[in-house]
């Protein structure tokens, strides 16, 4: 039997050259690997609004949401994903630990640094790329 697909939406927050990554709780699935900041798109939520509300909820920052950066299809034991990453700004707060273990600011070339969800593979290939 097919998994249902559970639609994420994340943000790619740029500082200058950084962007922000932040690493899962240790009690969650994929606990402890980094990620984008982001999360389930509730029912009658467009994909932008969850974005906005995973950013408040997680990280206490407002931010403006711009182009989609890329759209991945993956599958983990536990669940189907499309995810679809947006290009983002912060536009109000300072980036807080609501919810992750730490959050950094890392540039391009610092990626190898550290191990993402299996997810994300595919964006920071890109990014590593500079494929945009």
């Amino acid at each position: 039997m097919e998994k249902k697909v559970t639609e994420v939406v994340a943000a790619l927050i740029w500082d200058g050259d950084r962007f922000l990554i932040c690493r899962r709780p240790a009690h969650k699935a994929r606990g402890l690997l980094w990620e984008f900041v982001g999360g389930k798109v509730e029912p009658g939520e467009s994909k932008e609004d969850a974005l906005i509300r995973e950013c408040r909820e997680e990280l206490a920052v407002t931010i403006s949401v711009d182009k989609v950066f890329m759209e991945v299809d993956h599958v983990y034991p536990d669940l189907n994903v499309h995810l679809t990453l947006f290009n983002a700004a912060i536009i109000e707060g300072t980036p807080q630990m609501l919810e992750h273990n730490d959050i950094q600011w890392i540039k391009v070339d610092e990626i190898p640094q550290y191990e993402f969800c299996s997810a994300d593979k595919e964006i920071l290939r890109r990014l590593q790329l500079k494929a945009w």
